[in-house]
């Protein structure tokens, strides 16, 4: 029996360990104590820091592990990455990893490679002076930590007097001494999924966002196909890969951020890793395969067919429409209650409710202050779309902001 090391037991890692139980793989989780789904899953549970790279090359050695992986965050992709060089396993490099969680180096490689993406600068947290380096820049702004995820320490700023909190939001959201601000680009802001293995893309899924507009724009859902008239999809795909080439990312799947201003894509960011909110049952539904089987089996360095199961080829499949959007609330609060009220309807695919009456829930700011998600699909994107708003529509949930902590 092939064993993989699954990285977190959140609510993101808990398909791919279902998925990694149901093909007969044996699972072991890792990830700091807390009231995780994916523990009570898993085959064998470390309570470890998946950032502590000791300690899991420690275990991936005592466990004699076949692959390891995880999805929809990037806190663990640095340890993946140097288990991967390590022990010769099948994932993205320690070197590709390093660019793929730190802003900075990514913006610079694409810099290097003549990838399009907006104007930056590094700016110090110990530069008293930094405002004079953001003169070279266009208001408005966008300050971003370099190494977190879930939109956490990332804010937009209009003017110079927002510079000071700005820089103080992310300060405390980083581990790093220095931040990124770049120049914020006001277009329409979409996405793809896409996989590369042995150094060839596999696939490119462009798809559509749902935007939570909070100190910065957060997705909260999505939606495919995306429409791109085919010069745009072309430029689209040409920037995506010139980013992996810059990047070094392989036999790993891929998460890309753009955003689309007066007919050009621009590069926000692209992780090295599936996508959360839904992403990755995005592409299994529009392919018709599972994709976390198709991750799990990647890391374990076995052979995968990306065709979709139709038979078509990926980059030219006409896909089975579907869309997504998280459940949020909008205070702090005890969950009094949650209903769903929808009627059994073959267009919804997954009502899922992250939490239960009596548990605490946050007003929504960012991504991990979901309380859960909806799942739709259609014959054709219309439909998908109204069967989301239509079961949106039919869940109740009550949440009492008296009880708030």
């Amino acid at each position: 029996m092939k064993k993989i090391l699954i990285l977190g037991a959140g609510i993101y890692q808990v398909p791919l360990i279902r998925t990694a139980k149901r093909l007969g793989i044996y699972t072991i989780v890792a990830s700091i104590p807390g009231n995780y789904p994916g523990f009570e899953l898993a085959d064998k549970v470390y309570y470890e820091n998946t950032t502590d790279y000791g300690k899991i090359l420690a275990i991936a050695r005592r466990e004699q592990i076949d692959g390891i992986i995880t999805t929809g965050t990037d806190v663990a992709v640095i340890t993946i990455g140097k288990t991967c060089d390590k022990l010769g396993l099948t994932g993205l490099s320690f070197e590709a990893a390093q660019i793929a969680t730190d802003k900075m180096k990514m913006k610079s490689r694409y810099e290097e490679y003549g990838v399009r993406t907006a104007k930056f600068r590094r700016i110090s947290f110990d530069n008293q002076n930094y405002t004079e380096t953001l003169e070279e820049l266009r208001l408005p702004l966008i300050f971003k930590s370099v190494d977190s995820s879930g939109s956490r320490g990332i804010v937009k700023v209009n003017s110079a007097d927002e510079f000071a909190s700005a820089r103080n939001i992310v300060l405390e959201n980083t581990r790093s001494n220095y931040f990124i601000v770049e120049e914020f680009i006001d277009g329409e802001e979409f996405g793809a999924q896409a996989f590369v293995r042995n150094g060839e893309i596999q696939f490119i899924l462009p798809h559509g966002d749902y935007i939570f507009k909070g100190d910065t724009g957060v997705p909260i859902g999505h939606y495919a196909p995306y429409d791109l008239d085919p010069e745009a999809l072309e430029d689209t795909k040409k920037q995506l890969r010139l980013a992996i080439k810059a990047m070094g990312l392989d036999n790993c799947a891929i998460n890309a951020d753009f955003i689309r201003k007066d007919g050009r894509t621009y590069v926000l960011e692209i992780g090295g890793r599936s996508g959360a909110t839904c992403l990755a049952e995005l592409v299994s539904i529009y392919y018709g395969y599972d994709y976390y089987e198709k991750i799990l089996l990647t890391a374990l360095g076995e052979s995968v067919d990306f065709t979709a199961a139709d038979g078509q080829d990926p980059e030219s499949c006409k896909g089975v429409p579907n869309a997504s959007m998280l459940l949020m609330s909008s205070k702090d609060g005890i969950i009094i209650s949650q209903e769903d009220r929808n009627p059994e309807n073959e267009n919804i695919v997954e009502v899922k409710f992250d939490y239960a009456p009596g548990d605490y829930v946050r007003k929504f700011h960012v991504g991990p202050h979901r309380i859960g998600h909806v799942i739709t699909k259609g014959n054709t994107l219309d439909e998908a779309v109204s069967a989301l708003h239509t079961a949106l529509d039919n869940i109740h949930i009550d949440v009492d902001e008296s009880a708030a902590e």
